[in-house]
């Protein structure tokens, strides 16, 4: 494989405190980059990069890491655009509505899922998402949870097991038999297709106990556990995310002191997501009292049909800026280093020597620009390990 050098770089983020000008982004100005195998080989200044097999001049715009989108539901077909508009027009959201993409996903052949998740990972690309997370959970039986992990599994190594998203109808008189059956016959069809675990632990889904349970069984099966939390209201989805080692907490809307304490203790990723407080007219995080208590914050898109059908990382930036009262800095570095963190990656989310070469071109001369003009299409290329995608 040739190396290439990404030169004329006005502003680049690396997310290395190493390098640049100290602060956490580790911004270089008048940059460059060598790529060679893959790989990040070198960063510093345009007037010291050494030669390579070929040159991309970018012509002094700003160069970020690949946005690294770490909560996501693709694998679906159908969508909730009649729940949405009765949304906007005062419906409350719950959980429940879930079960209509679940009837549509299970009568929808593989081709027809592969497809729904290709297009939608082409649009997360186009708009510089470099690494993704898809989940699984709108089967919800045996074999439709393994054939929906098996797509996810074409286009990301980063597949999450999520059996327990809801009770699907056929048990909601007997849930009991439900979770027996996600840790029993549904783990072993899912686990050769998937890396992590998950559970929505809140009201009309699953409680402490059904969570622990199910997250646990995911660990005997060499599964990382991950936990949809506290989204809806005060709950115990993240004491349980804490207790098992989970990697992320997601969501996190309503914290007590406790949680947010023993979120920084455990060193359980917080992600927040506010493209689903948007569409959902729901409250925002409180993103400050994280980042006070000193708690990793990343940021996802939670891309799914009902409570959020968004692809756009450069929006959840906008979001989290406007209404969860992040910085520009500390909301790229959440949809960046905090989506590798809740994946628990460090070879992704970075730009320093020895990271895979994933990056994102902006048509700005400044990461500022994408809470700064929210809704413009301002990715002009994005790249996965020096490999151009869109």
């Amino acid at each position: 494989m040739s190396s290439l050098l990404v030169s004329n770089i006005g502003e680049l983020v690396t997310n290395d405190l190493s390098l640049g000008d100290g602060s956490p982004l580790g911004l270089v100005s008048d940059a460059a980059l060598v790529v060679d195998g893959g790989r990040v080989s070198w960063v510093g200044r345009r007037d010291h990069a050494p030669a390579a097999d070929s040159v991309l001049d970018v012509d002094g715009v700003a160069v970020i890491p690949g946005f690294v989108d770490s909560h996501s539901h693709l694998v679906f077909a159908g969508d909730r655009a009649e729940e949405f508009a009765a949304r906007m027009a005062g419906r409350a959201y719950s959980a429940g509505g879930i079960a209509t993409t679940v009837e549509a996903t299970r009568q929808a052949p593989d081709e027809a899922l592969a497809a729904n998740v290709a297009r939608l990972v082409g649009e997360m690309a186009r708009q510089g998402t470099t690494t993704v997370e898809i989940k699984s959970g709108y089967g919800l039986t045996v074999v439709d949870e393994a054939r929906s992990l098996a797509v996810a599994a074409d286009f990301t190594a980063e597949t999450t097991f999520l059996g327990a998203h809801v009770v699907p109808p056929e048990y909601v008189d007997d849930p009991a038999s439900y979770v027996d059956l996600v840790t029993g016959p549904m783990l072993t069809a899912a686990a050769p297709h998937a890396k992590w675990i998950d559970v929505f632990c809140e009201r009309g889904a699953f409680d402490a106990g059904q969570a622990r349970a199910i997250l646990t069984a995911g660990l005997a099966a060499g599964l990382q556990p991950r936990v949809h939390a506290n989204q809806l209201g005060p709950g115990a989805g993240v004491t349980v995310a804490c207790e098992v080692g989970a990697a992320a907490a997601d969501h996190c809307t309503y914290l007590t002191d406790d949680d947010v304490a023993d979120l920084r203790d455990a060193a359980v990723v917080a992600t927040l997501l506010p493209g689903v407080d948007f569409s959902t007219r729901s409250p925002y995080p409180n993103a400050r009292r994280l980042l006070g208590a000193g708690v990793t914050v990343a940021l996802a898109t939670d891309c799914n049909p009902g409570s959020c059908y968004t692809s756009s990382m450069p929006l959840c930036i906008a979001l989290a800026v406007r209404e969860m009262r992040m910085t520009p800095a500390e909301a790229l570095w959440a949809a960046t280093a905090g989506g590798a963190a809740a994946l628990r990656r460090d070879d992704v989310g970075r730009l320093g020597v020895g990271a895979s070469a994933d990056f994102a071109v902006l048509d700005a001369p400044s990461y500022t620009h994408l809470a700064y003009r929210p809704g413009v299409p301002l990715v002009v290329a994005a790249y996965r390990r020096g490999q151009r995608l869109a």
